[in-house]
């Protein structure tokens, strides 16, 4: 697992990706914030941790698009596929090289609370839970656009399959809103109703937005660890079928 750590940091950093992801978190992150924070006199940074939220839904695909897809189109997956390292050790090798980049872009929000610091009395124990909040979701976002890498070849398709993807997870509760309201009475009521509850349970945006409000409400914590764990699996899994095809 380490050789394939480090193989992915340098892959990472000797190609554009790994500069363009952390360039392009830096100038969006700092827009936010100078137009969330400083330019209003707002000492607080929940406004611009929330919405961070909507540049990862495309940066991410970006940073995870070629993990596995490129295996496949340089035909060294069979490489991997055959070497003496576990399929498991194999992903998250790959997992935790895309999380360390994540990391250093995500380390000039530590920037910004320090910058805040210096002009008002900011809550440290809510800045502290949006950037464990911010680490988790890019944790489970980048553990989805690795396992949507493992079902193509072409970087471009894996980019586009994680980007509707993330969409997806992150807007769950505003698709069980469009779920129409019906009268009490029906036996499908109760389903619709109990259909709305799970995407809005299981909807990333909403359990990461909490955190901006100064919620840390460790299931959030634990849902999204499960999360990572459960798109690594099927990582795996895929895998695993590829090389027993």
């Amino acid at each position: 697992m380490g050789a394939i750590f480090r193989r992915e940091v340098r892959s990472y950093f000797t190609s554009p990706i790994g500069y363009i992801f952390i360039a392009a978190f830096f100038a969006y992150a700092g827009l936010m914030f100078s137009t969330l924070s400083l330019n209003s006199g707002y000492a607080k940074l929940d406004s611009m941790f929330s919405s961070l939220l909507t540049i990862l839904n495309v940066l991410i695909p970006i940073l995870t698009m070629r993990t596995i897809s490129d295996e496949k189109r340089t035909r060294t997956d069979q490489c991997l596929l055959t070497a003496p390292v576990s399929l498991g050790g194999i992903v998250f090798g790959k997992f935790l090289a895309a999380f360390l980049v994540y990391m250093a872009a995500v380390s000039i929000t530590a920037v910004m609370a320090v910058v805040v610091s210096i002009y008002g009395e900011p809550d440290w124990n809510v800045i502290v839970g949006n950037i464990v909040a911010l680490l988790l979701l890019g944790a489970a976002f980048i553990a989805i656009g690795i396992f949507c890498s493992s079902f193509t070849e072409s970087q471009v398709v894996a980019a586009v399959i994680s980007f509707i993807a993330l969409i997806a997870v992150s807007f769950l509760s505003t698709i069980g809103g469009l779920l129409p309201a019906l009268d009490e009475g029906h036996w499908y009521t109760k389903v619709i109703e109990g259909l709305r509850t799970a995407l809005e349970k299981t909807s990333f945006g909403e359990r990461y937005i909490e955190f901006t409000y100064g919620i840390f409400n460790f299931s959030n914590v634990i849902f999204f660890i499960s999360a990572v764990a459960a798109f690594l699996f099927l990582t795996v899994r895929v895998l695993e079928k590829r090389r027993w095809s």
